[in-house]
């Protein structure tokens, strides 16, 4: 071996790799590595802008720039469809979510003697990183740390807080867990605080699940051009640029399809674009997520038929899955086995599948290419900025 190798790429945890397989952490594609370890940075190696980098767990790759960023995102897509001998028709330009876009996120709290901590966590720690600025949350977010920092510091108990922030339509949706408001003093203090900052909801989940303290009118987050009631569990894709490019492409990829299956449709992020003219069929197990999509689509008319069913358990029939013209899956990090296993038999000739993991995704894609299907679109997306949490979107025809 040379005195020095050069890191060719990325891998799946964040490590530079050499052309040899060694893993060098805190290296990025084009940096140098000597023979004992040590990093000469090279041009794609820049300084982190966050000064918490390296301590909290929130982002892995703030020390590489946006082309070394853009092509780990795109490497960790395009490899995995390789890794299973996929052939790629196109591949379409990876998409990056830009810094403070994050618009949702769970951070963490704890009383000490000398105040409260809050921020994200160490990287594989419980230990909680008191954030003092951050680069991937959406300034409106990140606006309410200190004053939750003195909530807590003044009138929580001394075990661990989680708190879930969420943009929606009317403001910032929080819910504390592990807050226990005892005496009138702190109940005031919460409503004070959810008043003074705008909140659209206050929750408290003191073990027994979210209880709403404070919601001045019903919360919402629009989806395509549809309000639809966010339930306090809901799930939202985690910027809005990410989910405009994962929404176009579906939508590009189903075409002028008169019929869509939206499985895994959670609150209806993909079916109220993809309706009218087109009717769709919105499937999901979570009953607050069914209802929400449900009540909206009916309230105003749109044809989106929503339908209780546990994709994992009770997947679409080959049969059922064969009367649509196009399918759309969104499924949870687990992928969909059991779904894609009935897709494949049946008659059905289009599919756009979006991912949050591509090794799951690629395990499904091989079950689709090997029952007839072509991967036709490819697109890597990074909506978890600095993260090496990576997603896409693709296409299948036959």
């Amino acid at each position: 071996m040379s005195d020095t190798e050069i890191i060719e790429r990325i891998a799946a945890k964040g490590d530079g790799v050499t052309a040899t397989g060694r893993h060098i952490a805190g290296a990025v594609t084009g940096d140098q590595v000597d023979a004992q370890g040590n990093v000469i940075p090279g041009p794609h190696h820049q300084k982190p802008p966050c000064s918490h980098f390296g301590v909290c767990g929130g982002c892995q790759l703030q020390h590489a720039d946006d082309e070394a960023l853009r092509q780990f995102v795109t490497e960790r897509v395009a490899f995995s469809a390789e890794a299973q001998g996929i052939e790629v028709g196109e591949l379409l330009p990876t998409h990056l979510s830009p810094p403070r876009s994050r618009r949702r996120a769970t951070l963490h709290a704890l009383s000490t003697a000398k105040g409260a901590v809050l921020g994200f966590r160490e990287g594989r720690s419980n230990r909680v990183v008191d954030m003092q600025e951050c680069h991937i949350l959406d300034p409106r977010l990140f606006a309410l740390v200190a004053p939750l920092r003195k909530l807590i510091s003044d009138h929580a108990g001394k075990a661990p807080i989680d708190i879930s922030l969420t943009l929606a339509d009317q403001g910032v949706d929080c819910s504390l867990k592990g807050f226990v408001a005892e005496g009138l003093a702190a109940t005031e203090a919460l409503l004070d605080f959810a008043r003074d900052h705008g909140l659209a909801r206050l929750s408290l989940d003191q073990g027994y699940g979210a209880e709403t303290v404070w919601e001045p009118e019903p919360v919402t987050v629009t989806l395509g051009p549809v309000p639809v009631g966010m339930p306090q569990t809901a799930f939202l894709q985690p910027t809005h640029d990410g989910e405009d490019i994962l929404v176009g492409d579906a939508k590009s990829f189903v075409g002028d399809a008169a019929t869509i299956a939206d499985l895994f449709a959670g609150l209806g992020t993909f079916a109220f674009s993809l309706a009218d003219p087109a009717k769709v069929l919105a499937v999901e197990a979570a009953r607050d997520a069914h209802f929400s999509c449900k009540s909206a689509a009916n309230s105003r008319g749109i044809p989106v038929h929503a339908m209780h069913r546990d994709l994992f358990r009770n997947p679409l029939t080959a049969e059922e899955a064969g009367k649509f013209g196009a399918l759309v899956l969104d499924p949870p990090r687990a992928g969909a086995r059991e779904q894609v296993a009935q897709i494949a038999e049946s008659s059905a000739s289009r599919v756009a599948y979006i991912s949050c993991n591509p090794s799951s995704w690629a395990r499904d894609a091989k079950v689709l290419v090997d029952a007839g299907f072509r991967l036709e679109k490819l697109r890597p997306v990074g909506q978890f900025r600095w993260s090496t949490h990576v997603e896409l979107t693709s296409y299948f025809t036959r």
